[in-house]
């Protein structure tokens, strides 16, 4: 065909306007972040920041979610009810406006929100978009009205349906099966964002209800979030496992520049950095300049008095601003009229002013709070020159894990069997436990992409040892030089580099038993206290081996669980599991390279569990507790959480 012909056959008809919300159907991910679990649980996030603006406005105090039986989401808040009567610009009611039309809301008029998170008006439309049925009901002015709509499409007019002498807003949603990838809800992805704003916002009652589970009573899975006084008990919550250095929460609650400034911290005695901060009620898991401006504040504030109280004079390393960090938990929360958000996932905040907002407040009230308090100043001190000393031996120790040329192979681990592959995109790490394990998966790979490395002896648990002893580690030095990674550098010590990260996939494989459960959550406390980077971008796997080989006759089939078991137990067996062949593994190397090819690690018949981290405030207090000292926590956990548990006395 010719270019004329060509250009006569792309004509005006070929090219599409979207309108209304159907951009939004059309290409989700661009509104959304993606269409898996975590956009799933986006759309709860946007209606429930809705009926957090009105609180922040002071015209609501409790918000309601409710998880129906068929994971439709119900979101109810006593605010003032979005506006039905006519919205101008449109001829439409304000309602129907607010629901269908992107980039409207009352966000955009100053008067009625003076902070927001939802900044650019496409949240609830978005719902609506991506949601088979949704059903609005606004109860305003002593009348109860509703509207209805499909796909973002109205299917009937605002109507009154009643009289109220209540105010509010209810949505209630059902997600776009066809949409979505994942359209199961995790209640506990959505109670730890409600519990993260019930932190974030004293004085606000917000409630989780759970249809689909009923305890003995009939009574349906619930649990209530309330903050009296907020931050301060958010870092106590978060530090509930760790040993405390001081009692104290050190709170402050200011403004400056027009900028709301809340910030709460302590230490203690662990070797670790938690800082969270957020924008208005946003969690901004990449900092910014609130961020910056709280380390400036904490590190001139600190160093100024140890050196006024003469504390470093007999220290002979020279402390860094790295230093004044370990230990330390805080919260950080400011609300910013207009704020400047790095990309459209509103991770970072670049609004200049507020260094200097948070900056000022974070020595005020920090070094009034060191002249008050000598004795925990004081503790706080030696605290940073621990830290100062120990980072200075592990400079020396963490050359142990500096690789040479991943082409060389010079650095490279001997245990490691490496895979033929250089393009890390394509090639993945088993870290397999034991040498027998190691011998079977070395043997049922596949060569041209999947590398072995077993690990001999008792994992470190990094959460209880400082970085120049996790350096003496051969486990964990052989898992640095097979991955590439290094650590420390002259602006920080603790940054992980994956630049040279030699495999995307990254995948823990142990046995199917308590051992191996324990040596799998040792790895990811590995991963997620020295190389988070590795979990944040997805690299990190946990392989599922099969629990039995079940065979009747001919048939053969594995099964991963004991609901799998019955099954096959029940169709093959006529439910009497003498008729059948059960074989138990009770470890990897029970299994011969052919079957654990086949089981778990052929990625056609494989299932990986990806980790990944949907609250970083919450993972930091489960690891705390799982591989801290305290015994109590950890035993009642395991009680609530585990199927079966088989707790010694």
């Amino acid at each position: 065909m010719s270019v004329e012909q060509e250009e006569k056959k792309y004509s005006g008809n070929n090219i599409q306007v979207l309108e209304g919300l159907e951009a939004v159907r059309k290409r989700p991910s661009m509104y959304i972040g993606d269409t898996s679990s975590k956009g799933l649980h986006h759309l709860v996030n946007e209606v429930v920041d809705n009926s957090i603006d009105e609180a922040l406005g002071g015209f609501a105090t409790t918000i309601d979610v409710t998880i129906t039986e068929d994971n439709s989401i119900k979101v109810v808040d006593d605010g003032r009810g979005i506006p039905v009567d006519e919205q101008e610009q449109m001829h439409k009611s304000a309602l129907e406006v607010v629901m269908t039309v992107l980039h409207a809301g009352g966000k955009f008029d100053k008067g009625s929100y003076k902070v927001s998170g939802g900044l650019h008006g496409v949240g609830v439309s978005c719902v609506n978009a991506l949601s088979t049925y949704l059903r609005a009901e606004v109860s305003r002015l002593g009348k109860v009205y509703m509207q209805e709509y499909s796909c973002g499409k109205p299917t009937c007019p605002v109507t009154v349906i009643g009289d109220t002498d209540k105010h509010g807003t209810s949505i209630y949603f059902h997600p776009d099966d066809s949409i979505f990838t994942e359209t199961i809800y995790d209640y506990s992805i959505l109670a730890n964002r409600l519990r993260d704003l019930a932190f974030l916002n004293a004085g606000i009652t917000l409630t989780l209800t759970d249809l689909r589970e009923k305890n003995d009573k009939g009574e349906p899975k619930k649990e209530t979030f309330y903050s009296k006084t907020g931050l301060d008990e958010f870092v106590r919550y978060i530090d509930s496992n760790k040993e405390h250095l001081i009692n104290d929460i050190i709170h402050i609650s200011t403004e400056r520049q027009g900028i709301p400034v809340e910030v709460a911290m302590t230490y203690n005695t662990s070797f670790n950095e938690n800082i969270y901060s957020f924008v208005n009620n946003i969690n901004t898991i990449e900092g910014g300049t609130h961020l910056t401006g709280f380390r400036r504040g904490l590190g001139a504030t600190l160093k100024k008095y140890a050196d006024d109280s003469k504390m470093l004079e007999k220290v002979k390393v020279e402390i860094s601003k790295d230093d004044f960090r370990e230990g330390l938990t805080a919260v950080i929360s400011v609300k910013v009229l207009e704020p400047q958000f790095e990309g459209q996932t509103k991770t970072k905040l670049g609004n200049n002013e507020v260094i200097g907002a948070v900056e000022t407040s974070v020595r005020e009230v920090l070094g009034n709070y060191l002249e008050e308090h000598p004795n925990q100043a004081k503790a706080i001190v030696e605290k940073v020159i621990l830290a100062a000393t120990a980072r200075h031996a592990a400079q020396s120790a963490r050359l142990k894990v500096q690789r040479k040329s991943p082409l060389s192979g010079g650095g490279l681990p001997g245990k490691l069997a490496d895979c033929s592959s250089r393009s890390p995109e394509d090639s993945e790490l088993f870290l397999v436990e034991g040498d027998s394990a190691g011998g079977s998966a070395k043997q049922g790979r596949d060569r041209a992409f999947q590398a072995i490395l077993p690990l001999r002896g008792k994992i470190l648990n990094v959460e209880k040892a400082m970085d120049h002893k996790i350096f003496d580690s051969e486990a964990i030095v052989n898992m640095f030089r097979a991955l590439g990674v290094t650590i420390g550098t002259d602006e920080d010590p603790k940054e992980a580099n994956l630049t040279k990260l030699r495999y995307h996939r990254i995948i823990i494989m142990t046995d199917a038993d308590v051992d191996g459960a324990h040596i799998a959550t040792l790895l990811m406390t590995f991963f997620f206290r020295r190389i988070r980077p590795i979990i944040e971008n997805g690299y990190l796997y946990i392989a599922t081996p099969p629990l039995y080989r079940c065979s009747k006759g001919t048939v053969m089939e594995y099964c991963w669980n004991d609901m799998q078991l019955r099954q096959f137990i029940d169709k093959y067996g006529h439910g009497e599991e003498k008729q059948v062949k059960v074989q138990r593994y009770k470890g990897l190397g029970e299994m011969n390279p052919e079957q654990l090819w086949e089981t778990t690690m052929n990625p056609e018949n494989r299932m990986l569990k990806q980790v990944h981290i949907s609250d970083a405030a919450e993972a930091d207090r489960i690891f705390s507790m799982l591989m801290g000292e305290d015994v109590a926590p950890r035993r009642q956990f395991i009680e609530d959480n585990a199927t079966y548990a088989n707790i010694d006395a």
